[in-house]
C-alpha cells in the first residue's frame, strides 16, 4: 500500500507524541530532487542536532578520501608512521584496517574517566584553552596506548578508539586541526552548516536539540560498571554528548559533529554524485574503492567508513540496500542515521535527539527500520526499478 510523502511528517510528529524522541528533522532526496523535509517537536529547520558517530562518515572518512585524492594519506598508510611504538601500530595496522573496523581495537574505553579524575577542571566552563588542549592530547595518546583485542584483520569489531586515532591521522598528515581541515575541505566545498562545537569556543547561538543533562553522561546500557564515580555537573546544549569526544575539546574523528538534516542528506547527495563520476570530493573510482565491502573479513557489512544493511534487522528497512549496488551508510548514538540507496538514488536523513529522553530510550531502533520502509513504499519504489 503506498502513502503520500506527505504523511511521512504525521510519522515523525507520532514519534514525538509517543515519547521516542523530543525533536526530529527528516530530508528524503530522490534522484536528486528533494521529496520531504520536515521538523517535529521541538525544532526548527534551522536547529542543529548532535550527529554523533555519523561524524565518522560526515567528517572523517570524508576527509580520508580528499586526503587520498592528494596523496598525503592512503588505504596501505600505516598507523606507526604516526604512532611510533604503539600497540596499534606495531601490529602493523594500516588506515584501511580503521576504516574498516577490523584493526583489533576495542570498541570503547572511557577515556575520559581518567580525564576527569586527574583534571576536574575540565568541568568549569571556565577550563583554559591550554588545559583542554593537554587533555586532548592525553587522550589521543592513550587511544595509541590501548591493547589490541584481537588480532588485526581477523574480525570485524565497530570502534570508536580506532576513528579517535583516524582522526588524529589524517589531523597530522595534513598539518592542521581536525574541524579545520572538516571546515576547509568538507563543509565549505558542499555548503554545510555542520560544525564541530569546541568547549574551548562555547557558547553556540543556542539552536541546538539538547540531548543529556549531565557531564559525564549516565552510563549506556551496557557500560554501567565500566567506570567509577566521578564529579559531574548541569550540561548545557551545544556541548558534545560524547563523553570522549567532550573531553578532547568537543573535536574528534568519531564524534562531534553538530548538523541540520539538510546538511547530512546533502552529503548523502554527494555519496551519489561521487560514485555517478561527477566531481564530488574525489573522483568516482576512489568513491567505488571506498565504498565497496571488506575483502578481508567473511561476512562483514563496512566499506571503509561506512556500513552497509545487514540481511537480517537493518536499521535501512527491509527495501534500502536490497538490491545492487546496494546501500551504505551511518548510524549516531543521539538518534541520527544516514542512509544512501546505490540503486534507488535515494538518501534518507534522519536527525533527533533521542538521548535528552534517557540513554535508557531504545525504541529507535524498531522506528528507524519503519520509518525508512515507510518513506519507500511513499515514493512507491519498494520496486527498484520504479
Amino acid at each position: 500500500m503506498n502513502h503520500p510523502i506527505g504523511n511521512v511528517q504525521a510519522v515523525l510528529e507520532g514519534a514525538v507524541a509517543g515519547g521516542l524522541f523530543p525533536a526530529a528533522q527528516a530530508v528524503v532526496l530522490h534522484r536528486g530532487i528533494q521529496v520531504f523535509g520536515g521538523v517535529a517537536g521541538a525544532a526548527t529547520g534551522d536547529t542543529r542536532f548532535d550527529l554523533a558517530s555519523v561524524t565518522k562518515v560526515l567528517c572523517t572518512t570524508s576527509l580520508f578520501l580528499r586526503l587520498w585524492t592528494e596523496g598525503k594519506v592512503g588505504p596501505e598508510t600505516q598507523v606507526a608512521r604516526f604512532f611510533p611504538g604503539s600497540p596499534v601500530g606495531e601490529a602493523g595496522v594500516a588506515v584501511a584496517d580503521l576504516l574498516y573496523h577490523r584493526s583489533g581495537l576495542p570498541p570503547f574505553v572511557p577515556f575520559f574517566a581518567q580525564a576527569l579524575t586527574s583534571t576536574p577542571e575540565l568541568l568549569d566552563p571556565a577550563c583554559p584553552p591550554a588545559t583542554r588542549a593537554r587533555v586532548r592530547e592525553q587522550v589521543v595518546q592513550a587511544a595509541a596506548e590501548t591493547p589490541l583485542a584481537a588480532p588485526p584483520r581477523t574480525c570485524t569489531a565497530y570502534s570508536d578508539v580506532g576513528f579517535i586515532l583516524l582522526g588524529e591521522i589524517l589531523s597530522r598528515a595534513a598539518g592542521k586541526p581536525l574541524d579545520f581541515l572538516f571546515n576547509q575541505h568538507i563543509a565549505e566545498p558542499l555548503g554545510l552548516s555542520a560544525r564541530f562545537h569546541r568547549l574551548s569556543e562555547l557558547p553556540t547561538d543556542g539552536k541546538v536539540a539538547p540531548t543529556g543533562p549531565t557531564r559525564p553522561r549516565e552510563p549506556a546500557p551496557g557500560q554501567e560498571q565500566l567506570w567509577g564515580e566521578l564529579p559531574t555537573r548541569a550540561s548545557p546544549p551545544g556541548e558534545v554528548d560524547d563523553d570522549n569526544a567532550w573531553v578532547m575539546d568537543g573535536v574528534s574523528g568519531h564524534a562531534g559533529l553538530f548538523g541540520t538534516a539538510v546538511d547530512v542528506a546533502r552529503f548523502g547527495q554527494a555519496v551519489l554524485e561521487g560514485c555517478a563520476g561527477r566531481p564530488a570530493l574525489a573522483p568516482g573510482p576512489l568513491w567505488h574503492r571506498l565504498l565497496a565491502r571488506d575483502p578481508l573479513v567473511e561476512g562483514s557489512t563496512r566499506s571503509m567508513g561506512f556500513d552497509s544493511p545487514s540481511v537480517e534487522g537493518s536499521s535501512a528497512g527491509h527495501f534500502i540496500g536490497n538490491t545492487p549496488p546496494g546501500a551504505v551508510g551511518h548510524l549516531g548514538f543521539t538518534g541520527t542515521s544516514l542512509w544512501v540507496d546505490l540503486r534507488r538514488m535515494l538518501v534518507v536523513a534522519l536527525v533527533t535527539n533521542r538521548v535528552a529522553h534517557g540513554r535508557k530510550e531504545l525504541r529507535i531502533r524498531d522506528f528507524r527500520p519503519f520509518f525508512h520502509d515507510f518513506v519507500v513504499e511513499a515514493l512507491g519504489i519498494a520496486d527498484p526499478t520504479n
